[in-house]
């Protein structure tokens, strides 16, 4: 602790109060011999009063600015106000303390100086830990440090010094892309292009044609050739997202082209053959849909070559600090914001969140509460999505009060659509699986309830 006041009584007041707290404290009798000091010690903290002759407060925190960059700065003053305060700390001050000053105002604002250090060079430590895992233990672009995500990471690798067929399983917003790309671009196709295709985003009576392609006249409207995504994915990647929404009828069509590497276009009387990689995603547990006749266990069987299964979120609670903490590195630069660090007491929230959306819900997260931040450290007042879903804290009712069933229904029906969005972050394609209603009744549903997406 160093010390900086003209007047002497209160250089020795400081001092020996200061000593009592556990500190070891050196004094200045003014700015220019603080600004010495500072040359040849390391402070942790540095208390300074802003009128002092030959350097007052001001000059010696703009001189000293980088100097003490690490080190937390309080200013004192007994001829201050609120601008003044305001001027000490856009100059680096961390504190503003008025002169005459009660012992407990000192002690105060040290300890809530001291908190705000320690969580300084937590988030310091933090930072490096991601450094040393992106550089060594990481991905594409995931991080993780648990068992679980070591694991996924080194099959990952394996996966990608071979040519063979991946199938990752994982829920929604694990990060089953990003691995494909790894895959993908780590191997020995990084040259050539990677596809995506979300296979339950295409219309059902479109899927052939967008994925095998067609001759000039084949259909109404088909007025030239047209390649297809295996074609477009020559000499590169196929990445089939939600293999599982995959139709029957089209199944039989893609284990053919598994098992010969071949393909016919829609009109065309020869077929082409193909030399584009396999990687196929789902976020459906495909034994199940195997057992209800839903997905082709020949089709499984083909594309399982080399399974890699992403654990979600909740399982894995080790890597939450790290990937807060990348995600709000990420978001301080795309929003030009400063944040750079998550309190002690807004860390638990995220650790006892269950996350159904996963990483990606993580990542939203820490978006929105950056948006809602004032200050440099997110806080739990930055989660309030967070807070209403603790444990022990009331609930939202969904009991209807009244004798209506029709009514009641109808409550029923909007609290397990919201629930069923919220759960798949808002895919309608995967809502509809859950709720085991057509597309076009969950979207007139949406609409009669008046639910906010």
């Amino acid at each position: 602790m160093l010390i900086i006041d003209d007047e002497e009584n209160m250089r020795h007041m400081l001092a020996v109060l200061l000593s009592k707290l556990g500190y070891q404290v050196d004094t200045a009798a003014d700015g220019a011999i603080g600004l010495r000091m500072i040359k040849d010690e390391s402070y942790d903290f540095i208390l300074c009063d802003l009128n002092m002759p030959h350097m007052g407060g001001m000059d010696f925190l703009r001189i000293a600015k980088d100097d003490v960059s690490n080190t937390t700065v309080i200013v004192m003053s007994a001829y201050g106000s609120i601008d003044t305060a305001l001027d000490a700390m856009k100059l680096g001050a961390y504190d503003y303390i008025s002169k005459p000053f009660k012992t407990d105002e000192v002690y105060l604002a040290l300890k809530k100086a001291e908190e705000r250090e320690s969580l300084r060079r937590e988030n310091l430590q933090l930072k490096e830990r991601i450094r040393t895992i992106e550089s060594g233990s990481s991905f594409a672009r995931m991080i993780g440090k648990s068992d679980a995500m070591q694991a996924v990471f080194r099959l990952a690798r394996k996966a990608a010094q071979y040519d063979a067929t991946v199938l990752i399983s994982g829920e929604s917003g694990t990060g089953k892309e990003l691995i494909a790309r790894g895959v993908h671009f780590e191997g020995c196709r990084s040259g050539g292009p990677f596809v995506a295709v979300n296979c339950g985003g295409i219309p059902e009576n479109l899927l052939e044609s967008e994925f095998f392609g067609y001759k000039k006249g084949a259909f109404t409207g088909a007025d030239k050739n047209r390649k297809g995504l295996f074609e477009n994915a020559e000499g590169g990647t196929l990445f089939l997202d939600e293999i599982g929404e995959l139709p029957l009828s089209l199944q039989v069509k893609f284990l053919r082209v598994l098992q010969e590497n071949e393909i016919r276009p829609i009109g065309d009387s020869k077929t082409r053959p193909i030399n584009a990689r396999i990687i196929a995603a789902t976020s459906k547990d495909l034994q199940e849909g195997i057992s209800r006749d839903m997905f082709r266990q020949d089709l499984f069987y083909r594309l399982n070559v080399l399974p890699i299964t992403i654990p979600p979120l909740r399982e894995r609670p080790d890597d939450i600090p790290l990937l807060t903490m990348h995600f709000i590195d990420r978001v301080s630069r795309s929003m030009n914001k400063d944040i750079h660090g998550i309190s002690k007491e807004a860390m638990p929230l995220l650790l006892r969140h269950s996350w159904p959306g996963n990483v990606r819900e993580l990542e939203n997260s820490i978006k929105r509460a950056a948006v809602l931040a004032d200050e440099t450290i997110l806080t739990p007042d930055n989660f309030p999505f967070l807070r209403e879903a603790m444990p022990g804290e009331k609930k939202r009712t969904t009991m209807f009060e009244g004798y209506s069933l029709k009514e009641a229904q109808k409550m029923l029906e909007k609290h397990l659509i919201t629930k069923a969005l919220e759960e798949t972050g808002g895919n309608r394609t995967k809502a509809i699986q859950l709720l085991e209603i057509s597309h076009p009744s969950l979207l007139s549903k949406i609409k009669a309830y008046d639910i906010a997406l």
